[in-house]
């Protein structure tokens, strides 16, 4: 093969970047570009579809400026994306109807209440393995044909198409109007509400519920897809056309990229939000923890891979709410300067649920607590505060996956932007009392992108070659005594009822 690379683009809630790795899976250089977080009005949370198409364009061609790499030298694209935050657009123009509702947006809350009250939150969970929240793109598609106008018509019409970011920017990049692929992988469909986890189809009875026209919908493809999604455009920011054959949600591309393709192997992403992934195979297990049943990837002909899921609203979303709406630091990275200052966070809990708490509660009600004030308190027992709170809600989640596989996790790998917190890290050994593995290349999200692209045309061989490309950077292993964890965690759970039934 003559390419030497593979390229990701890794579209995130609050940035887009394009990554090239080499065959080694080394990263090889990447340019990366913010984009608004627009706020209407209180839990409402929205993007700009053009504007991240806008950016897409320039980190693409930033990553091949940078680097040097010429178009012709990369061989496959993968796409890697924010779940759940829903477009719905002009097939003929490519012009949005209204800005993308993003995934942590809170508006949908009467359309899934509605829905629970007929047949409770788990009405579609034996169908899709979710109950029913805010959180995925079915009720937001609901909410734009219903609030929209002229959209329901558009969309009967076969006029509007929806999609989540992968593929807006798939159809983007594979032509637009101009004849662009209106697909998606089987790991994005399964954060719909809307799609059925054994026949990975629309579920027609779920789509007739929420009055969504399935002619709107995109075709669902695997997640490494030999017969490519579609060819770059030669006059598109990759300058040649070259195949986009990989698409995962960036959490299952985590996944992919810590190579957890055994059956009890799990995974951490520390981003916006935090994301644990427990890969259980090739059949769907049920959560009786509050945990999502979820598909991992498909590879090609080969039979789906699911997992348990527990999803964590606001992590690293906390400390960027400390930093702009608080002002407590200029740059991120200073928040773990400020929590070393002092042993521990003094008796304080920051409960971080902004947008109502995810996994393994599901409770639109709650919203954020900070509990334990007193007057010795300072901003540096708020900030150890506000790291510790990722640790604890990575902890429920560990508790409800050991629950539900019944196979206690021995190591957990992790990775994400806040996995070079050396503190957090620490405290998170010590909660979960397992050691905390961080591989070479943290960024595993774009890396999983680049191995789904690169399996579909044969630049890796198989699963193998990805295994012998993962190393270890670090380990922390536990050092806190059992009495004091078990003492901190009641205290943490102890704070999260004093959340609940805030919003009535």
């Amino acid at each position: 093969m003559s390419g030497r690379y593979v390229a990701a683009v890794d579209q995130g809630t609050t940035s887009t970047r394009c990554m090239i790795f080499d065959h080694a899976g080394q990263v090889v250089g990447f340019h990366q570009r913010e984009h608004r977080q627009i706020y209407p009005q209180a839990g409402w949370v929205e993007h700009d579809p053009l504007e991240i198409w806008e950016r897409t364009q320039e980190v693409i061609r930033g990553a091949l400026e940078k680097t040097g790499v010429a178009a012709e030298e990369i061989v496959a694209v993968g796409v890697t994306n924010q779940r759940e935050t829903t477009v719905v657009w002009d097939r003929h123009t490519g012009q949005p109807y209204y800005n993308a509702i993003v995934w942590q947006c809170t508006r949908t809350k009467e359309i899934c209440d509605a829905l629970a009250a007929e047949g409770g939150q788990d009405r579609f969970r034996e169908q899709t393995g979710l109950p029913l929240a805010t959180y995925f793109s079915g009720p937001k598609i609901k909410w734009i044909l219903d609030n929209v106008d002229g959209v329901r018509e558009a969309a009967e019409r076969g006029d509007a198409l929806f999609g989540n970011l992968d593929t807006w920017l798939i159809w983007n990049l594979t032509g637009g109007p101009d004849g662009g692929a209106h697909v998606t992988d089987v790991s994005n469909s399964s954060r719909t509400l809307l799609m059925n986890l054994k026949t990975l189809d629309w579920e027609a009875e779920i789509l007739e519920t929420l009055g969504i026209p399935r002619r709107m919908l995109p075709e669902i493809r695997p997640s490494s897809d030999p017969a490519f999604y579609g060819l770059t455009r030669e006059d598109g920011p990759l300058g040649a056309a070259i195949p986009v054959c990989g698409d995962l949600g960036d959490q299952q591309a985590a996944l992919v990229g810590q190579t957890c393709f055994d059956s009890g192997e799990a995974k951490n992403t520390y981003g916006t939000g935090c994301f644990m992934l427990l890969n259980t195979g090739t059949a769907p297990v049920p959560s009786q923890s509050g945990l999502l049943t979820t598909l991992g990837y498909r590879f090609g002909d080969a039979p789906p891979v699911y997992c348990l899921e527990g999803s964590i609203a606001i992590t690293g979303a906390l400390v960027q709410w400390l930093r702009d709406n608080l002002r407590f630091f200029d740059f991120s990275k200073h928040i773990e300067d400020y929590a070393a200052q002092v042993e521990d966070s003094g008796g304080v809990y920051f409960v971080p649920a902004f947008s109502g708490l995810f996994a393994p509660y599901w409770r639109s009600d709650a919203r954020g607590v900070l509990v334990g004030l007193t007057r010795y308190t300072n901003k540096s027992h708020i900030c150890r505060a506000a790291l510790e709170a990722t640790a604890y809600q990575t902890r429920e989640v560990l508790d409800a996956m050991n629950k539900d596989s019944g196979v206690p996790l021995k190591a957990l790998k992790v990775d994400g932007g806040m996995v070079f917190n050396e503190l957090l890290m620490q405290f998170q050994a010590d909660i979960l009392g397992v050691p905390v593995v961080r591989p070479t290349v943290a960024e595993t999200t774009a890396l999983g992108a680049a191995y789904a692209a690169g399996l579909a045309v044969g630049f890796w061989n198989g699963v193998d070659e990805l295994r012998a490309n993962w190393g270890v950077d670090r380990v922390w292993e536990p050092q806190m005594a059992p009495e004091r964890r078990a003492e901190l965690y009641r205290g943490w759970l102890k704070a999260v009822e004093r959340t609940f039934g805030w919003v009535e």
